[in-house]
Protein backbone atom coordinates (compact mmCIF):
# COMPACT_ATOMS: atom_id res chain seq x y z
CA UNK A 1 0.00 0.00 0.00
CA UNK A 2 1.25 3.48 -0.86
CA UNK A 3 -0.79 6.61 -0.25
CA UNK A 4 -0.20 10.33 -0.07
CA UNK A 5 0.74 10.26 3.64
CA UNK A 6 2.21 6.78 4.23
CA UNK A 7 3.43 3.55 2.72
CA UNK A 8 3.54 -0.04 4.00
CA UNK A 9 6.15 -2.80 3.83
CA UNK A 10 6.17 -6.40 5.07
CA UNK A 11 9.19 -8.42 6.22
CA UNK A 12 9.51 -11.48 8.45
CA UNK A 13 5.96 -11.19 9.75
CA UNK A 14 6.29 -7.47 10.49
CA UNK A 15 4.07 -4.95 8.68
CA UNK A 16 5.73 -1.53 8.71
CA UNK A 17 3.43 1.47 8.36
CA UNK A 18 5.68 4.40 7.48
CA UNK A 19 4.49 8.02 7.66
CA UNK A 20 5.97 9.83 4.66
CA UNK A 21 5.15 13.55 5.01
CA UNK A 22 8.62 14.34 6.32
CA UNK A 23 8.68 17.96 5.09
CA UNK A 24 5.48 18.63 7.08
CA UNK A 25 6.76 16.79 10.21
CA UNK A 26 4.10 14.14 9.51
CA UNK A 27 1.38 16.38 10.90
CA UNK A 28 -2.08 14.87 11.07
CA UNK A 29 -4.53 15.53 8.25
CA UNK A 30 -7.81 13.89 7.26
CA UNK A 31 -5.90 12.01 4.55
CA UNK A 32 -3.44 10.59 7.10
CA UNK A 33 -6.36 9.58 9.31
CA UNK A 34 -8.04 7.65 6.50
CA UNK A 35 -4.87 6.04 5.15
CA UNK A 36 -3.70 4.98 8.61
CA UNK A 37 -7.08 3.40 9.34
CA UNK A 38 -6.93 1.44 6.09
CA UNK A 39 -3.33 0.36 6.69
CA UNK A 40 -4.07 -1.00 10.18
CA UNK A 41 -7.16 -2.82 8.88
CA UNK A 42 -5.09 -4.40 6.10
CA UNK A 43 -2.44 -5.55 8.56
CA UNK A 44 -5.09 -7.06 10.81
CA UNK A 45 -6.63 -9.00 7.91
CA UNK A 46 -3.29 -10.31 6.51
CA UNK A 47 -2.46 -13.75 7.94
CA UNK A 48 1.21 -13.25 7.05
CA UNK A 49 1.44 -10.31 9.47
CA UNK A 50 2.00 -10.95 13.18
CA UNK A 51 3.26 -7.54 14.37
CA UNK A 52 2.63 -3.96 13.21
CA UNK A 53 5.49 -1.43 13.37
CA UNK A 54 4.53 2.25 13.02
CA UNK A 55 7.43 4.53 12.08
CA UNK A 56 8.05 7.75 10.21
CA UNK A 57 10.38 9.43 7.78
CA UNK A 58 12.10 12.74 8.46
CA UNK A 59 13.17 14.67 11.55
CA UNK A 60 9.87 14.26 13.43
CA UNK A 61 7.57 11.33 14.05
CA UNK A 62 4.48 13.54 14.29
CA UNK A 63 4.20 17.18 15.37
CA UNK A 64 0.47 16.92 16.03
CA UNK A 65 -2.45 18.14 13.96
CA UNK A 66 -1.73 20.35 10.98
CA UNK A 67 -2.54 23.74 12.48
CA UNK A 68 -2.72 25.29 9.03
CA UNK A 69 -5.90 23.46 8.05
CA UNK A 70 -7.35 22.98 11.55
CA UNK A 71 -7.16 26.62 12.72
CA UNK A 72 -8.42 27.78 9.32
CA UNK A 73 -11.37 25.37 9.54
CA UNK A 74 -12.35 26.63 12.98
CA UNK A 75 -11.99 30.27 11.92
CA UNK A 76 -14.56 29.63 9.19
CA UNK A 77 -17.19 28.23 11.58
CA UNK A 78 -20.43 30.20 11.69
CA UNK A 79 -21.29 28.65 15.05
CA UNK A 80 -20.06 25.71 17.10
CA UNK A 81 -22.07 22.54 16.66
CA UNK A 82 -20.84 20.40 19.56
CA UNK A 83 -22.33 17.15 18.23
CA UNK A 84 -20.82 17.67 14.78
CA UNK A 85 -17.49 18.56 16.39
CA UNK A 86 -17.57 15.39 18.51
CA UNK A 87 -18.28 13.26 15.46
CA UNK A 88 -15.48 14.97 13.51
CA UNK A 89 -12.75 14.52 16.12
CA UNK A 90 -14.17 11.10 16.98
CA UNK A 91 -13.21 9.88 13.51
CA UNK A 92 -9.58 10.70 14.29
CA UNK A 93 -9.82 9.04 17.70
CA UNK A 94 -11.33 5.89 16.18
CA UNK A 95 -8.33 5.65 13.85
CA UNK A 96 -5.76 6.01 16.63
CA UNK A 97 -7.60 3.41 18.71
CA UNK A 98 -7.18 0.89 15.90
CA UNK A 99 -3.59 0.57 17.14
CA UNK A 100 -4.99 -0.40 20.55
CA UNK A 101 -7.80 -2.66 19.36
CA UNK A 102 -5.87 -4.34 16.52
CA UNK A 103 -5.61 -7.93 17.77
CA UNK A 104 -1.95 -8.05 16.72
CA UNK A 105 0.74 -6.21 18.70
CA UNK A 106 1.56 -2.68 17.58
CA UNK A 107 4.94 -1.01 18.14
CA UNK A 108 5.85 2.62 17.45
CA UNK A 109 9.40 3.81 16.70
CA UNK A 110 9.60 7.53 17.47
CA UNK A 111 12.22 10.10 16.46
CA UNK A 112 12.19 13.85 16.97
CA UNK A 113 8.92 15.51 17.94
CA UNK A 114 5.96 13.39 19.00
CA UNK A 115 3.67 15.96 20.53
CA UNK A 116 0.03 17.05 20.84
CA UNK A 117 -2.15 14.93 18.53
CA UNK A 118 0.91 12.82 17.76
CA UNK A 119 0.75 11.51 21.33
CA UNK A 120 -2.98 10.81 20.94
CA UNK A 121 -1.91 8.47 18.16
CA UNK A 122 1.30 6.93 19.41
CA UNK A 123 0.23 6.21 22.99
CA UNK A 124 -2.39 3.84 21.57
CA UNK A 125 0.40 1.56 20.37
CA UNK A 126 1.21 -1.35 22.65
CA UNK A 127 4.89 -0.46 22.91
CA UNK A 128 6.75 2.79 22.17
CA UNK A 129 10.49 2.87 21.49
CA UNK A 130 12.15 6.24 20.91
CA UNK A 131 15.43 7.71 19.83
CA UNK A 132 17.27 9.45 22.65
CA UNK A 133 16.71 12.80 20.94
CA UNK A 134 12.92 12.38 20.76
CA UNK A 135 10.53 14.61 22.71
CA UNK A 136 6.96 14.00 23.83
CA UNK A 137 4.32 16.25 25.36
CA UNK A 138 0.87 17.76 25.07
CA UNK A 139 1.36 21.55 24.68
CA UNK A 140 -2.30 22.14 23.70
CA UNK A 141 -3.15 21.52 27.35
CA UNK A 142 -1.98 25.15 27.79
CA UNK A 143 -4.68 26.29 25.38
CA UNK A 144 -6.80 24.78 22.59
CA UNK A 145 -7.07 21.11 23.42
CA UNK A 146 -7.18 18.03 25.64
CA UNK A 147 -5.79 14.54 24.96
CA UNK A 148 -8.56 12.80 23.05
CA UNK A 149 -7.49 9.18 23.55
CA UNK A 150 -6.73 9.94 27.23
CA UNK A 151 -3.94 7.37 27.49
CA UNK A 152 -1.75 9.39 29.86
CA UNK A 153 -3.10 8.12 33.19
CA UNK A 154 -3.04 4.50 32.02
CA UNK A 155 0.64 4.76 31.05
CA UNK A 156 1.96 7.11 33.74
CA UNK A 157 -0.33 6.75 36.75
CA UNK A 158 -2.40 9.55 38.21
CA UNK A 159 0.17 11.89 39.73
CA UNK A 160 2.67 11.84 36.86
CA UNK A 161 -0.10 12.28 34.31
CA UNK A 162 -1.26 15.37 36.19
CA UNK A 163 2.31 16.66 36.41
CA UNK A 164 2.70 16.71 32.62
CA UNK A 165 -0.84 17.55 31.52
CA UNK A 166 -1.34 20.41 33.97
CA UNK A 167 1.81 22.12 32.62
CA UNK A 168 1.99 20.82 29.05
CA UNK A 169 5.72 20.41 29.67
CA UNK A 170 8.01 18.78 27.14
CA UNK A 171 9.24 15.29 28.04
CA UNK A 172 12.61 14.22 26.64
CA UNK A 173 12.82 10.55 25.68
CA UNK A 174 15.06 9.44 28.61
CA UNK A 175 12.68 11.20 31.02
CA UNK A 176 9.71 9.53 29.29
CA UNK A 177 11.33 6.13 29.91
CA UNK A 178 11.92 6.91 33.58
CA UNK A 179 8.33 8.10 33.99
CA UNK A 180 6.92 4.98 32.32
CA UNK A 181 5.41 6.76 29.31
CA UNK A 182 7.46 4.70 26.83
CA UNK A 183 9.43 1.45 26.98
CA UNK A 184 12.96 2.53 26.08
CA UNK A 185 15.18 5.11 24.41
CA UNK A 186 18.06 4.09 22.16
CA UNK A 187 20.67 6.06 20.22
CA UNK A 188 18.96 7.94 17.39
CA UNK A 189 21.04 6.28 14.69
CA UNK A 190 20.03 2.82 15.95
CA UNK A 191 16.31 3.47 16.40
CA UNK A 192 14.94 1.93 13.20
CA UNK A 193 17.24 -1.08 13.30
CA UNK A 194 16.51 -1.70 16.98
CA UNK A 195 12.74 -1.35 16.62
CA UNK A 196 12.65 -3.69 13.64
CA UNK A 197 14.77 -6.30 15.44
CA UNK A 198 12.41 -6.12 18.42
CA UNK A 199 9.35 -6.46 16.15
CA UNK A 200 10.89 -9.47 14.39
CA UNK A 201 11.66 -11.08 17.75
CA UNK A 202 8.02 -10.66 18.77
CA UNK A 203 6.84 -11.98 15.40
CA UNK A 204 8.43 -15.35 16.18
CA UNK A 205 5.59 -15.98 18.66
CA UNK A 206 2.46 -17.57 17.12
CA UNK A 207 -0.28 -15.09 16.24
CA UNK A 208 -2.80 -16.84 18.48
CA UNK A 209 -0.51 -16.36 21.49
CA UNK A 210 0.13 -12.71 20.65
CA UNK A 211 -3.58 -11.99 20.29
CA UNK A 212 -4.49 -13.60 23.60
CA UNK A 213 -1.66 -11.97 25.55
CA UNK A 214 -2.37 -8.50 24.15
CA UNK A 215 -6.07 -8.80 25.01
CA UNK A 216 -5.21 -10.05 28.50
CA UNK A 217 -3.00 -7.01 29.17
CA UNK A 218 -5.30 -4.44 27.57
CA UNK A 219 -8.33 -5.65 29.48
CA UNK A 220 -6.87 -4.19 32.68
CA UNK A 221 -7.02 -0.67 31.25
CA UNK A 222 -10.46 -1.33 29.78
CA UNK A 223 -11.74 -2.36 33.21
CA UNK A 224 -10.36 0.88 34.68
CA UNK A 225 -12.79 2.85 32.50
CA UNK A 226 -10.72 3.68 29.44
CA UNK A 227 -13.76 4.07 27.19
CA UNK A 228 -15.25 6.68 29.54
CA UNK A 229 -11.95 8.59 29.71
CA UNK A 230 -11.76 8.62 25.93
CA UNK A 231 -15.30 9.95 25.62
CA UNK A 232 -14.51 12.79 28.03
CA UNK A 233 -11.22 13.55 26.29
CA UNK A 234 -12.94 13.83 22.92
CA UNK A 235 -15.73 16.02 24.28
CA UNK A 236 -13.39 18.25 26.28
CA UNK A 237 -11.13 18.74 23.26
CA UNK A 238 -14.00 20.35 21.39
CA UNK A 239 -14.89 22.51 24.38
CA UNK A 240 -11.26 23.58 24.86
CA UNK A 241 -11.06 24.71 21.25
CA UNK A 242 -14.12 26.91 21.78
CA UNK A 243 -13.41 28.55 25.13
CA UNK A 244 -12.59 32.27 25.08
CA UNK A 245 -8.89 31.39 25.25
CA UNK A 246 -9.26 28.84 22.48
CA UNK A 247 -11.07 31.29 20.22
CA UNK A 248 -8.45 33.94 20.99
CA UNK A 249 -5.74 31.48 19.95
CA UNK A 250 -7.46 30.86 16.61
CA UNK A 251 -7.93 34.59 16.05
CA UNK A 252 -4.27 35.22 16.85
CA UNK A 253 -3.24 32.46 14.45
CA UNK A 254 -5.30 34.19 11.77
CA UNK A 255 -3.58 37.50 12.45
CA UNK A 256 0.07 36.43 12.75
CA UNK A 257 0.13 32.85 11.48
CA UNK A 258 -0.16 29.65 13.47
CA UNK A 259 3.61 29.28 13.95
CA UNK A 260 3.85 32.63 15.71
CA UNK A 261 0.73 31.90 17.76
CA UNK A 262 2.30 28.65 18.95
CA UNK A 263 5.55 30.47 19.83
CA UNK A 264 3.61 32.96 21.92
CA UNK A 265 1.74 30.15 23.69
CA UNK A 266 4.95 28.35 24.62
CA UNK A 267 7.28 31.30 25.27
CA UNK A 268 6.51 31.54 29.02
CA UNK A 269 7.51 27.88 29.35
CA UNK A 270 10.63 28.04 27.16
CA UNK A 271 9.92 24.91 25.12
CA UNK A 272 8.27 23.60 21.93
CA UNK A 273 7.31 26.37 19.52
CA UNK A 274 9.10 29.06 21.51
CA UNK A 275 12.38 27.87 20.02
CA UNK A 276 13.10 29.90 16.95
CA UNK A 277 15.13 28.42 14.07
Amino acid sequence: MEGTTLRTETDAGVRSIVLTRAAEYNTITPALRDELAAAVDEAEADDDVRVVLLRAEGPAFCAGYGLDWSTAAQAEEQHWDSVRDYRMIGRFVDTYMKLWYCPKPTIAAVQGWCIAGGTDMVLCADIVIAGEGASFGYPPSRVWGTPTTAMWVYRLGLEKAKRYLLTGDEIKAPEAVAAGLILEAVPDDRLQEHAMAFARRMAQVPTTQLVMLKLLCNQTAENMGMASSRTLGTLFDGIARHTKEGLDFVARAGDVGFRQAVRERDEPFGDYGSRRP
